[in-house]
């Protein structure tokens, strides 16, 4: 961080939809008043807390600095370690996170933001903290959408339920995976249909297992995909959750690589088929349905 002042947004931010974007939105307002627009969020494995561990966080860090940094745009992302400031008290946290170490000149947060030990503060005690440090405080109410708040948990619903259609409407930006590449079985290639195969992280919420249409990013070219989420039943042996994609008319070395996939429409369950000429001939089904959403 620089000695720069700062418009900072404050949230765990799990999904960054359209809710989160308000607030974040608030604070890049403030660059017409010569401030930096900064995210303070947490570790993704936070959300685990906030649930009770029911469901999964929605994005990895990497895939938070990926909406946040290039589709957002925010100037800086803080993202310290849950227990390094857990037990600071809400008064704590005002001076030497938001006043010392931030330069914080303008706040922003929900109006169910809480922070501070044991979650003990809220916006009220925020704007108090302000008057004191010298920071003013901005909170932004609840997005609505469809008739309902938006909230991380109602999008996760509808991941778990594979509508992935409404859940791109409240994140404001289609749901995506980033990560690695990993070497799998090498099946599809023996039936005519390469694949990668990506992890999902510990932790991290998994789709309803099933078939999507799906978009790959492949060095900037944007390539319509079919993706399988789950465990890939009619192969023996595979029983991680993973996510499957077989990018249309791309055929290319991508292994070690990071890959991000967006998801565009759920298109069937996964299922189990007595042989690999079953599999293929579905495959070949999937891809022309893709085709054709896309």
């Amino acid at each position: 961080m620089t000695n720069k002042r700062t418009a900072v947004a404050l949230g765990l931010f799990d999904g960054v939809h359209l809710g989160h974007r308000a607030v974040i939105a608030a604070a890049e307002a403030q660059r017409e008043n010569g401030l930096s627009a900064v995210v303070f969020t947490f570790e993704p494995e936070c959300a685990l807390r906030k649930t009770g561990g029911t469901s999964g966080y929605i994005y990895t860090r990497t895939e938070k600095e990926i909406l946040l940094y290039e589709q957002i745009g925010v100037d800086d992302i803080v993202s310290p370690r849950f227990d390094s400031i857990c037990g600071l008290s809400g008064e704590e946290f005002a001076e030497e996170i938001l006043c010392k170490q931030l330069h914080a000149a303008h706040v922003c947060c929900g109006d169910d933001f809480k922070f501070g030990k044991n979650a003990a503060c809220g916006a009220q005690e925020l704007t108090c903290f302000g008057k004191r440090f010298g920071f003013e405080v901005e909170v932004v109410g609840a997005v609505e959408y469809g008739g309902s708040i938006v909230s991380s948990s109602r999008i996760r619903e509808l991941l778990l339920s594979g509508d992935i259609a409404a859940a791109n409407e409240l994140l404001g930006s289609a749901y995506f995976i980033s990560a690695k590449v990993t070497d799998g079985n090498h099946i599809g290639r023996t039936i005519d249909f390469p694949t990668i195969n990506q992890d999902f992280a510990e932790g991290q919420l998994v789709p309803r297992y099933g078939v999507y249409s799906t978009f790959t990013n492949v060095g900037g070219r944007v390539l319509p995909s079919v993706t399988n989420v789950g465990v890939k039943p009619t192969i023996e042996g595979v029983r991680r959750p993973l996510a499957e994609t077989h990018i249309i008319g791309y055929s290319g070395d991508l292994y070690g690589k990071n890959i991000d996939v967006s998801f565009n429409s759920f298109i069937r369950p996964e299922m189990k088929f007595g042989s690999l000429d079953e599999l293929k001939a579905q495959i070949n089904a999937d891809i022309q349905t893709a085709v054709n959403i896309s």
